[in-house]
């Protein structure tokens, strides 16, 4: 039986870099494409051919989450892994702001929260049928901006809060799953060198594909005591959120 992941985000940064990653190891991926536009996804189909499925998918749309799930349910009968790593950032939100600027911090917020937090509700809800019946493993893109115990920003409320609620919501996911044999992953990939703001950061730690490189084999391998749920970082240290 082929290992068969799906991969949200896919289209460029780590998302891709995930994809690529899982495809050298010898896994069946599908991408999330959110811009079809973007090339990258096709070029990587065609080093892979037969073994990378380009799958249109927008986190924030139920409608786009399920119908997602049924164009991959019939080209498999079974997930083992699912990478919830599709997010937004949201702007640097302060305190003292203007009455406009605060109207887009607002509606920022919201998106955040639907594209961080929700979208990774939608996509277990809706894969659970395929995820039942493969490895079990869901695996979650998270954020040291995510800490409430290690807060230190002074601004970014959309970022922050969104990856708390997304924190929270692998909690309960946990908390139902686990007794059925689900094992997660909960992860901070440091900063990346990717396109979370728009376009391609020329600042952070990483390239995509080192911090890749250094998040599969946490997404992969077994761990001793799966009854607890763990952020882990990129160098291996147990996040506090």
């Amino acid at each position: 039986m082929d290992y068969i992941a799906l991969v949200t985000g896919a289209d460029r940064g780590l998302g891709f870099a995930l994809s690529k990653g899982l495809l050298e190891r010898g896994w069946h991926v599908f991408a999330g494409q959110y811009m079809p536009e973007w090339p990258e996804l096709a070029a990587l189909a065609s080093q892979f051919p037969g073994r990378l499925d380009i799958v249109s998918l927008d986190v924030s749309s139920i409608e786009s989450v399920y119908a997602a799930a049924q164009a991959v349910s019939q080209r498999t009968d079974h997930l083992d892994l699912l990478i919830s790593n599709a997010g937004i950032g949201g702007g640097h939100q302060e305190l003292r702001e203007g009455l406009d600027a605060r109207m887009y911090s607002s509606a920022a917020i919201h998106r955040a929260y639907d594209v961080n937090a929700l979208g990774a509700i939608r996509m277990v809800e809706a894969f659970l049928p395929l995820a039942d019946r493969g490895m079990r493993r869901l695996a979650f893109v998270s954020s040291e901006a995510g800490s409430i115990a290690m807060a230190h920003r002074q601004g970014g409320f959309a970022y922050g809060m969104s990856k708390a609620a997304l924190n929270m919501a692998v909690k309960i996911m946990f908390n139902t799953l686990r007794p059925e044999g689900y094992t997660f992953r909960l992860y901070y990939p440091g900063w990346i060198r990717s396109y979370m703001g728009g376009t391609k950061s020329t600042v952070g730690d990483m390239e995509p594909d080192e911090a890749a490189a250094r998040a599969i084999p946490f997404f992969l391998e077994q761990r001793d005591d799966e009854d607890r749920l763990v952020m882990i970082g990129y160098q291996g240290e147990e996040w506090p959120f």
